[in-house]
């Protein structure tokens, strides 16, 4: 178990170890109690904000129960910490405190953990069969290896996601499903998969689709009649997902999936990107969709893409400027970008967001997300003056 973390605890005054297994990467735990279905939310969520992991041995659905309960004293703040909380001064400041929030509410709903035995099964009362799902995220269960503990609210998120993955997203630019895996970003934001349907093609030859993810861009652009796309992405959860998708939507020979860092060997007349749109820092794997430290992505797109263009082809960069107006990126610094990669702005399609949270006056970045707009940027290599 040396090559694993481990979490240690105390049960029937007899010291116990377990591996433990987080997705996310977050420790394990350093101290760990045992709990059941004799403790109150309240001892739970004091012990939860304190850092101690509180290991289940009660019934299954009453641990679910917890964590809601856990969920709802997180989320209502007290009269008295609203009085005394600083209003941010800027969406720059309103945007990394709201990150500070949802990384610290993460934390404490984590500490409710769930055994498992090594065939993803859990020992406790009324719990659900989750092998499918785990499979799905983890690999398939190893029964030479040993039990291990994960927080319930990741079991969770494995099981909504294999719910996802068997029912699929419907694609309206598609008028098919796609069907995301675990740690693989869904595209439920369907605006940006729109503009891409309707911008003019500049050949239809070849085409690279950069970032592939679930290979939505892929088949969009081979319902469009592209003959040859060769689609890449560096995670191997991504490439899974998007050769399965493409497989099941009959786009295989159309398609070719590969393991690379942003482009693959050759020129095209046509090369996408759809990058993370926020330069800030992922705090999980799932975040490296939408978020982008550094816009190291962006820029390493636009820095390089010139030089896989075919003569009179196109980049096409679909962005949000959702960045800009939490005071994150400038415009000036993507224009700048833009033209340090040796490249000219021949055409731009707008659309607003259509998601939820565009029109929630709740959200705490309500006034940057109001004001957001989806671009599809169409960029040539500058012409010689």
């Amino acid at each position: 178990m040396s090559d694993f973390p481990v979490i240690s605890w105390i049960e029937n005054d007899q010291p116990y170890q377990a591996r433990w297994h987080s997705e996310s990467g977050a420790p394990a735990p350093k101290r760990v109690q045992i709990a059941d279905d004799r403790m109150t939310a309240e001892s739970a969520y004091r012990l939860a904000c304190e850092g101690t992991g509180l290991l289940w041995r009660g019934d299954y659905q009453n641990a679910r129960q917890l964590l809601q309960a856990l969920a709802r004293r997180i989320d209502k703040k007290p009269a008295k910490s609203r009085k005394t909380e600083k209003t941010p001064a800027t969406l720059t400041e309103a945007f990394h405190l709201h990150r500070q929030s949802q990384s610290q509410r993460a934390r404490v709903l984590a500490m409710l953990l769930i055994p498992f035995n090594a065939d993803y099964s859990i020992p406790l009362r009324r719990a659900p069969d989750v092998s499918l799902a785990c499979s799905e995220a983890y690999g398939p269960a190893d029964h030479d290896s040993t039990a291990f503990v994960a927080s319930l609210r990741e079991l969770l998120g494995l099981v909504g996601a294999h719910e996802w993955r068997k029912n699929g997203v419907d694609i309206p630019a598609l008028g098919q499903r796609i069907h995301p895996y675990y740690g693989v970003f869904s595209p439920v934001r369907g605006e940006y998969l729109d503009l891409l349907a309707k911008a003019p093609l500049p050949g239809k030859q070849l085409a690279f689709d950069i970032g592939t993810g679930t290979g939505v861009i892929s088949a969009v652009l081979a319902q469009r009649g592209v003959q040859r796309i060769v689609a890449t992405d560096q995670d191997d959860r991504a490439l899974s997902c998007a050769r399965d998708n493409l497989q099941r939507l009959g786009m295989s020979d159309q398609v070719e999936v590969i393991k690379t860092n942003l482009f693959p060997p050759g020129r095209a007349a046509l090369v996408v990107c759809n990058p993370p749109w926020v330069p800030a820092r992922p705090n999980s794997p799932i975040e490296h969709a939408v978020y982008d430290q550094d816009s190291s992505m962006l820029r390493g797109f636009l820095s390089g893409v010139a030089e896989h263009l075919e003569p009179g082809g196109e980049a096409w960069l679909i962005m949000s400027d959702l960045a800009e107006h939490l005071g994150l990126r400038t415009a000036e610094e993507l224009w700048s970008w833009i033209d340090a990669g040796g490249l000219e702005v021949a055409g731009k399609m707008d659309i607003k967001p259509r998601h939820g949270k565009a029109t929630d006056i709740t959200d705490p970045l309500h006034a940057a997300r109001s004001a957001e707009i989806t671009s599809l940027w169409r960029l040539k290599t500058k012409t010689a003056k």
